[in-house]
């Protein structure tokens, strides 16, 4: 697996680190129990980065250097893929050959890397893009920056050289085919999953307790990155709103900053200050797996607010710990919320829209009873597992080396015979 820009070790909520790690970690090591064995190869970002990490039996990081460790964001980091792709190669070089059977590329940048190791090692490649600059463009927040047009070119460089594409959902896969002219044939869909035996519901008592939080408040969650991209003021401008139906509203808002300028915490903290909400607002650092199921099981509900969201693991996360969800209707968010079942999806980014929607749903878990929501969170979380997830990967590796292999023997008959093809993905020219 090649996951240039974050590592599978970073903490998720701060800097780039997000979904992507957890979904490249988590299916690894569900992957080693199957007995398949994974190398990471991730940019090292600390002199005190070992080499190599051996992360579980079967799963092993490998810290590529590659440029300054400190200093540098993703958007800098195309000019440092010669030297990570040098370090990918090297490493495979100390093998025998024929060591790797399929090349796993998370992200665009890694998907340039794993075109060249494809090609050089003569195996698959497997891409997730996990997000695509022109949905990112399409659904910028006021403010926000645009992604660079270096980074749609190279996407689509990508989307034509990989021999399989991976997305989270049926949305996905469409917008492959109509901004990246991708061959649905070489599609696969397959749904993120969520640590079942880790994100549990539990008693919300001991976990307000925990974070410090009275038993009698109605308690609002955000869990991820600080940066416009996820919307976090768009939530804190609708807590404003409801402070004085819901006088005990609490607003837990847990991670850090990302992003452009716009996502400094401070930011945020300011914008509390000035809605006059400040003494309903708490701000959590990011948090570790183990605390974010108190972080989720404290809550009477999560809010997704994001402008974009290709899944969105948060959501399936907290459900799982039985707290429903209110999320923008986005992406992938409305197939890991059953609106009206399990959560609420809110259209568009209006602070009235969504002051509207916290407090129907709150009004709603209140009078059904918390344990009626919450049974239906839990129901539908449980058909999102990394079991699930890797069960489809692995069908779509398996997909990919067979049709690889196939398209070689093709070749190799065509140059026997005398006649020339170019194959590329099942296409003679």
């Amino acid at each position: 697996m090649l996951s240039v820009h974050t590592s599978p070790l970073a903490q998720p909520g701060t800097g780039d680190a997000g979904g992507m790690n957890v979904y490249v970690l988590q299916s690894a090591l569900q992957m080693a129990r199957r007995g398949v064995e994974v190398e990471i190869f991730t940019r090292a970002t600390s002199s005190a980065d070992a080499p190599v990490v051996h992360v579980a039996p079967g799963v092993l990081v490998r810290n590529v250097v590659a440029g300054p460790f400190e200093g540098l964001d993703k958007y800098d980091l195309p000019t440092q893929l010669c030297a990570f792709t040098a370090g990918v190669l090297r490493a495979e070089a100390t093998h025998e050959p024929g060591y790797y059977d399929v090349v796993h590329s998370h992200y665009w940048l890694s998907g340039q890397v794993g075109w060249l190791a494809r090609d050089r090692w003569a195996v698959p490649l497997v891409h997730t893009a996990h997000t695509l600059a022109a949905v990112k463009n399409a659904a910028l927040a006021d403010g926000d920056s645009p992604e660079p047009p270096l980074r749609a070119v190279g996407e689509q460089q990508v989307v034509d050289e990989a021999d399989r594409l991976i997305v989270n959902t049926e949305t996905e896969a469409h917008q492959l085919v109509s901004l990246h002219h991708a061959d649905p044939a070489r599609i696969d869909i397959v749904h993120p999953g969520v640590d079942l035996e880790l994100f549990t519901p539990g008693d919300r008592a001991a976990a307000r307790a925990a974070l410090g939080l009275r038993a009698d408040e109605q308690v609002l969650a955000f869990v991820g990155r600080i940066q416009p991209l996820k919307a976090p003021d768009v939530l804190l401008r609708a807590a404003a709103r409801l402070t004085d139906r819901f006088g005990s509203l609490r607003v837990l808002v847990a991670g850090g900053p990302s992003g452009s300028g716009l996502a400094a915490p401070e930011a945020l903290i300011q914008l509390a200050e000035e809605l006059g909400i400040t003494a309903h607002v708490t701000f959590l650092p990011p948090q570790s797996r183990d605390q974010l199921v108190d972080v989720y099981r404290a809550a009477d509900l999560v809010a997704v607010p994001s402008y974009s969201e290709s899944f969105g693991l948060v959501a399936i996360e907290a459900q799982a710990c039985g707290t429903p969800v209110v999320a923008a209707a986005v992406g992938g968010l409305p197939v890991a919320v059953r609106d009206g079942v399990t959560g609420t999806l809110v259209d568009g980014h209006d602070v009235d829209d969504w002051a509207q929607a916290i407090g129907a749903l709150l009004d709603k878990v209140r009078a059904a009873g918390p344990d009626t929501m919450r049974a239906a969170a839990v129901e539908h979380a449980a058909t999102f597992s990394w079991a699930r997830t890797v069960d489809a990967l692995l069908t779509s590796y398996g997909r990919a080396i067979t049709d690889y292999r196939a398209l070689q023997r093709m070749d190799v008959t065509a140059r026997r015979s005398g006649r020339r093809f170019t194959i590329r993905r099942g296409v003679r020219a």
